[in-house]
Parts: structure tokens; C-alpha cells; sequence
């Protein structure tokens, strides 16, 4: 286990391994994306439940391709790879941003599929992953999270900061409040699904009594999300889902 000083890594670790005895918690000062080194140790065979932390990250990757770079203290940036098997995977990215949510303020909200609000501006993103190798299931979970203030140029949505609901948050201090809940979730996912959560994702969720529109042109009313995670909407064609892996949806401005 590599434990830089300013990082909480012998902690997380101490809280984790009751519940995953082969546990291991890594933080790099520089990679090209945290997500893509878990996956490529997944390929190698290498299945062991791992919290990957990027000091920096040069080549970051969120949801759809987007690009998603860091750098040390202006963002957290952590991977999670995990042996996961649930029967059903709807609404996994819906409950890793509600476990980050809770463990973080109660003014930060959910905008599904996979993203953290605040404001109506983006404080962070989720990318889901899963991998299914000699009949064994492992996920990996990236997230980033914006600590300070960044540069909107070149955003989709412009950029909010933990640092403007919790001043004295350091990245190291926001993966002690949200490593061992995450991995909680992720657990209890596991067992029994998005449906025991839903009512806690409906309170935070942005989206909901919105107009708002998709990628594929559509506009419509956003109606909540139901219990296998999907985006219920009011279209002129009716009421439908939309599934994350099809179209991303954004409110009408």
C-alpha cells in the first residue's frame, strides 16, 4: 500500500478491509487516467478490490468520451475497482453519485445519469465501467470531483467548487468523507439493486419537474427517475425512459 503523507491512505484502508480483506489503496502523482489503469490490470487478470487516486490526471476520461483533466488540489480523482456481480446493473452510476452526494453536503444535487450539481453548475462526474473476464464480473467506478474553482473554457456546463460549500476542503480531506460510504454502496448495490434508493436519489435530483432536452433533439418534461434508474419523461409522443447508455439530457435554459 503506497501512502503519501498528505493523503488518508492508511485510514481508508483500515476502514475498508473488515469488508474487503484484499483491499488496497494506491495514490499517483501522475497518470493518464485512473479508470484506464484499473481496467488494463483487469485485462491482466489483476482483481484485487483497489482505490486508485491521480494526483494528476493527463488524459482523464468521463461519460460519451468527454475529456476530463486534473490537476493536484484543484480536484479529486480517484478510481474504484471492485469484483461486482449484481444481478441487475441499472442505476449503478445514479447510486455511486447519491452515496458521494450524501457524504458530502446536503446542497449538493444529482443530475442523472452520472453527474453532482450545485447551482446548476457541474461539481463533478461519474464513469461506470465493467469488464467480464473467465467468468468473473469487476466494475470500476471513476470519479472526479471539483475541489477549487476551475476554468470554464471548453465545459458543456459551467463549473462549480466544493470549496464554495465547504471552504477548508482539501482533495485529501473529501476522500476521507467519501472512500469507505462508496464503497458501502457499492456493496449493498450489489445485494439488492437501485430500487431501495430511489426515494433518496429523488431528493436531490435536479432534473425533475424540468423541461429539458436530449442529444437527439427531443424536449420533454423530466417526470423523476424510476426503480431500475431510467429517466422517466412527458413527450409529445408520451410518457417514456431514456436509459443512460443512449442520449445524455440537459434542462432547457
Amino acid at each position: 500500500m503506497i501512502q503519501p503523507t498528505a493523503w488518508p491512505a492508511e485510514t481508508v484502508w483500515e476502514q475498508v478491509c473488515p469488508l474487503l480483506p484484499d483491499f488496497t489503496v494506491e495514490v499517483l502523482p501522475e497518470i493518464d487516467s485512473s479508470n484506464s489503469e484499473l481496467m488494463r490490470r483487469t485485462r491482466a487478470g489483476q482483481y484485487e478490490p483497489t482505490l486508485l487516486v491521480a494526483e494528476r490526471q493527463t488524459a482523464g476520461r468521463g461519460r460519451m468520451g468527454r475529456v476530463w483533466q486534473s490537476q493536484p488540489g484543484d480536484s479529486l480523482t480517484f478510481s474504484l475497482s471492485l469484483p461486482l456481480s449484481p444481478q441487475d446493473w441499472s442505476g449503478l452510476s445514479l447510486a455511486v453519485g447519491l452515496s458521494l452526494a450524501e457524504s458530502l453536503h446536503p446542497d449538493v444535487g444529482l443530475k442523472w445519469p452520472n453527474d453532482l450539481w450545485f447551482q446548476d453548475r457541474k461539481l463533478g462526474g461519474i464513469l461506470v465501467e465493467a469488464a467480464s473476464m473467465g467468468g468473473r464480473s469487476q466494475v470500476v467506478v471513476g470519479v472526479g470531483l471539483n475541489i477549487r474553482p476551475r476554468d470554464a473554457q471548453g465545459l458543456n456546463t459551467p463549473p462549480a467548487a466544493l470549496t464554495e460549500l465547504l471552504p477548508e476542503l482539501t482533495a485529501p480531506a473529501c476522500l476521507a468523507r467519501v472512500a469507505l460510504p462508496l464503497i458501502q454502496t457499492l456493496l449493498a448495490f450489489e445485494a439488492s439493486g437501485f430500487a431501495p434508493l430511489q426515494s433518496r436519489f429523488d431528493a436531490r435530483d435536479v432534473l425533475k419537474g424540468r423541461r429539458v432536452h436530449a442529444s437527439d433533439g427531443q424536449q420533454g418534461v423530466a417526470l423523476g427517475v424510476g426503480p431500475g434508474g431510467a429517466l422517466r419523461w412527458q413527450t409529445e409522443l408520451g410518457e417514456q425512459d431514456i436509459h443512460s447508455a443512449e442520449i445524455s439530457v440537459r434542462p432547457l435554459t
